[in-house]
């Protein structure tokens, strides 16, 4: 008896009608002929409401309903969650789904309505757009199926508690895994850059046929053989790329609900694959008071999933960050010359001046890549008229920072090192531009 009330809900349809009921009673009390018809209408309304639970509770399993998830969730992007239901009532039945959503969404009336023929199935689906890393909970659901009558509903329970980890935006590695190697890429942000020169690394001396560069001949070797021989050139490979992630406070800040390190993190997973891609070795590292979170760069098969284990873990710790133990770190451990993208953000010239030695410093045995970020919401000032007293101060104080920001790429270039200054949300595009722009030009 219990559970039967516990899943017996009444809908408003039902209280609308008992309220008119109440009023033609008490109309019934000036026009006595009302009150034969009140008592009518109270007679088809009890009955109705039996019948209606006669009809929804006339089987023990009416509604079959399973919601699928994924495997893991990926941050910052949309993803698709199914629910699968079948009517077995012998009516058109009107459901009402309610999910409960993990409680890092806030989402308090999140459900879905649909109606379900006698006998079939139907598949709904919604998306989540996950903004933190970490598991997320999915509740019951919770099923409202409610017969043509539509004064009771009946609620079933399916799905337990299920937990599914939130992983860095694997959504993206996929897109640009794709869109790197494709001839369209300026389509989606990416620049296809032509390669310059030769590259430096010697393959073998072969006979020389048409189309061969005669350039490349070796007349030394033509000598000795007495025909024509070349020398054959491939793109260098196996060249260390190491992403450098900033965990310390500057990278808390929050852009579209992600934190600038979360940004970091999604696109150092997509590089992270290019690279591995274009046959070059991937690893990263994070640094705040202490270099942590080590990848060494290498190509074997498991490489990503190491790195994408690795990422999922990594938080910021609110500190100040210390780049002159990164720079010792970096002395000690990477012996080979590599490409390091080194994801920071700097929002005034006395913080770079601060970090500048250090950074030339590594800049003198690497190819270093310094990748920082423009404020946004500033940039959304400058469009807009000043009228009032605040209104001026506040665009002013908003050019004065975006100078700033091409202030600090101008004495990192003066200094001979790369930058990359960018939208959060264009960070990965143009990250992956840097890299393929390197590659093409055979700077490292």
């Amino acid at each position: 008896m219990k559970s039967f009330l516990k899943s017996l809900y009444i809908n408003q349809r039902f209280f609308t009608a008992f309220f008119s009921i109440v009023v033609v009673f008490i109309l019934s009390y000036f026009y006595i002929n009302l009150f034969e018809i009140a008592k009518l209408l109270l007679t088809i309304i009890s009955i109705s409401t039996v019948f209606d639970g006669i009809l929804l509770y006339g089987k023990k399993n009416p509604i079959k309903a399973n919601r699928i998830l994924p495997e893991k969730l990926s941050n910052g992007d949309h993803n698709t969650i199914e629910i699968h239901l079948q009517n077995t009532y012998p009516f058109k039945n009107q459901i009402k789904v309610l999910d409960e959503l993990p409680i890092q969404f806030q989402e308090r009336n999140f459900e879905l309505k649909t109606t379900l023929n006698a006998g079939k199935e139907k598949k709904l689906t919604y998306t989540v757009r996950p903004t933190e890393r970490g598991n997320f909970t999915f509740g019951r659901l919770n099923i409202y199926s409610k017969s043509p009558i539509g004064l009771l509903s009946r609620k079933q329970v399916f799905c337990d508690q299920h937990s599914v980890p939130n992983y860095p935006s694997f959504l993206q590695l996929k897109k640009y895994d794709f869109l790197a190697f494709s001839k369209k890429l300026s389509l989606y942000g990416l620049k296809k850059i032509r390669r310059i020169g030769h590259t430096l690394e010697f393959e073998q001396i072969k006979e020389y046929v048409s189309g061969d560069d005669i350039r490349n001949i070796n007349w030394k070797a033509t000598a000795k053989k007495g025909e024509l021989m070349v020398n054959q050139y491939q793109d260098e490979k196996s060249q260390p790329v190491y992403s450098v992630i900033d965990i310390g406070r500057v990278m808390k800040m929050p852009f579209n609900q992600l934190s600038l390190l979360d940004y970091a993190i999604n696109a150092t997973l997509v590089i992270s694959n290019i690279a591995l891609k274009k046959q070059d070795k991937a690893g990263m590292f994070t640094f705040s008071r202490k270099v942590e979170n080590i990848v060494v760069a290498q190509r074997r098969k498991s490489q990503m999933n190491l790195i994408l284990e690795t990422l999922y873990n990594i938080t910021t710790d609110f500190s100040e960050s210390d780049f002159s133990r990164l720079y010792i770190d970096i002395k000690r451990s990477i012996t080979q010359r590599s490409l390091l993208l080194l994801y920071t953000n700097f929002e005034t010239m006395d913080a770079l001046h601060r970090q500048l030695p250090y950074l030339q410093a590594i800049a003198k045995n690497h190819l270093l890549v310094v990748v920082f970020f423009e404020n946004t919401e500033l940039s959304d000032l400058l469009p807009q008229s000043a009228t009032t007293t605040k209104q001026i101060f506040e665009k002013t104080i908003a050019e004065k920072f975006i100078y700033e920001k091409k202030m600090i790429v101008n004495e990192l270039k003066k200094h001979g090192i790369h930058t990359i200054l960018t939208p959060p949300e264009e960070l990965t595009v143009n990250t992956i531009n840097k890299y393929l722009e390197i590659k093409a030009r055979g700077l490292l």
